[in-house]
């Protein structure tokens, strides 16, 4: 075993004093005691250390789109016509080109703060729409992103059929999306076999517009004896909210509590435009709800119902999403800044909104990804991030203010260190240049 020492660290949702984390042969917190002086033989971390957050909802390959459809080529943009361009993107990715994006982004997370991260997988097939003579090979290239990189994986293959509620078959530019049940299944029987360490499996339907009734039931059949997540796009616009109705007489998140036997391993991504009967009924389930601020933000969704949905309970998560920003503290910033815009409040997530939401967050994400236990606590995966306390923002802060800081006073990502699974992180420089090289690829 070995043994870190840290001054301060988040333990038990608050700050700790001299706190010794002793690292098991598995890659898991054996121990963690607080009000020790540091032993000899530990290694003294170099500033307050924090568990890693999970990133609940990324599209990796979209991190080759940033910064490049901030032009409205038109008398008006929205978010249809930012997914018209960004299938575009999508049409023109191999293997290769995906996993150094890939690679790239999974960097940068980890420089955010993210430890695991939930990929929601829909790109599956080759530039023709044809399968490819291995069906993993877009998967692969994810899993092998990520053991390279060093980021914990849980790959989500989403069932993908159909264009809207009112087009039976998929538009010609998603072709390379087309999956049914017994496809989903097979690719995550697949990316498990694959053995990669941090690497998991569950299963994600990409909207209720994209899956027909039946097979959403299918699905739900065939995994009611798998503990792995099961994660669904879900009331991210209105304009889908109008098209549910029109088609089965009910809003997306009223058909889906009604209609699907949601549990804790369910995770509805966005929920933006929920009523409250619709928060309370996906509450009672058990049921949690992946929030991506800055990627609804800059996609003009809304603002989702946070104070209804931390007062009912339900697991929260955060995601990078469309990879806008990839750093989980200006996710929390968004996420409180937004509801205080619309309420003209402060303080709305709770009277310390910041120890608040890392808390609810910690564990919301850790179930969307489908860990067992996550933080810093005997047992859960030895993941670490620890801050630069010198860093703009952090300079001069009491420790009791360290995370406040962090979340609304921090411009940049603040993190000296980031470990997972007892090991040490570091950016492998080659990363970079291959997504250089792939950038060039697909923009020049």
């Amino acid at each position: 075993m070995s043994l870190l020492w840290a001054p301060h660290a988040w333990v038990r949702g608050a700050w700790q004093a001299d706190v010794l984390l002793r690292i098991g042969s598995d890659g898991r917190w054996a121990d963690v005691t607080c009000g020790v002086p540091a032993p000899s033989d530990a290694t003294v971390l170099p500033g307050p250390a924090l568990p890693g957050l999970v990133d609940a909802h990324s599209h990796a390959f979209q991190r080759a789109f940033v910064g490049l459809a901030e032009r409205r080529t038109g008398d008006h943009d929205d978010f249809w016509s930012w997914r018209d361009r960004m299938y575009g993107v999508a049409l023109r990715l191999s293997p290769a080109l995906l996993k150094a994006i890939a690679a790239q982004l999974y960097t940068e997370l980890l420089q955010g703060g993210y430890t695991q991260v939930c990929e929601f997988h829909y790109v599956h097939h080759a530039e023709d729409g044809r399968p490819y003579a291995d069906p993993l090979a877009m998967s692969r290239a994810l899993a092998e992103a990520a053991a390279e990189a060093g980021i914990g994986l849980t790959l989500l293959p989403v069932l993908y059929e159909r264009a809207g509620f009112a087009q039976p078959a998929l538009r010609p530019d998603q072709r390379r999306f087309a999956t049914d049940v017994a496809s989903v299944l097979s690719l995550r029987a697949g990316v498990r076999a694959l053995g990669l360490p941090q690497v998991s499996a569950g299963v994600a339907v990409h909207s209720l517009r994209a899956a027909t009734p039946e097979s959403l039931r299918e699905l739900a059949r065939r995994c009611a004896d798998d503990p792995a997540p099961v994660h669904i796009h879900i009331a991210e616009q209105t304009g889908e909210v109008d098209d549910c109705l029109a088609a089965t007489g009910a809003r997306p998140i009223e058909w889906l509590a009604r209609e699907m036997p949601l549990d804790a391993r369910w995770h509805l991504v966005h929920a933006t435009h929920a009523e409250p009967g619709e928060i309370d009924a996906v509450s009672r389930s058990g049921a949690g709800v992946v929030i991506c601020p800055s990627t609804e933000a800059n996609l003009g969704d809304g603002l989702a119902d946070l104070p209804r949905w931390m007062a009912g309970g339900a697991p929260l998560s955060v995601g990078s999403d469309s990879q806008m920003a990839r750093a989980w503290p200006e996710e929390l910033r968004w996420l409180e800044y937004g509801q205080r815009l619309l309420l003209r409040r402060r303080n709305v997530a709770a009277a310390e909104p910041a120890a608040a939401l890392f808390e609810r967050l910690l564990a919301g994400g850790a179930t969307a990804a489908g860990l067992g236990p996550w933080g810093l606590q005997a047992g859960a995966r030895a993941d670490l991030l620890v801050l630069d306390a010198r860093a703009p923002g952090l300079l001069g802060v009491p420790a009791t203010h360290a995370l406040d800081a962090l979340i609304f006073a921090t411009d940049a990502p603040a993190f000296r260190e980031t470990w997972v699974a007892g090991r040490r992180i570091q950016a492998a420089p080659q990363i970079a240049d291959r997504f250089a090289a792939a950038m060039e690829t697909l923009w020049t």
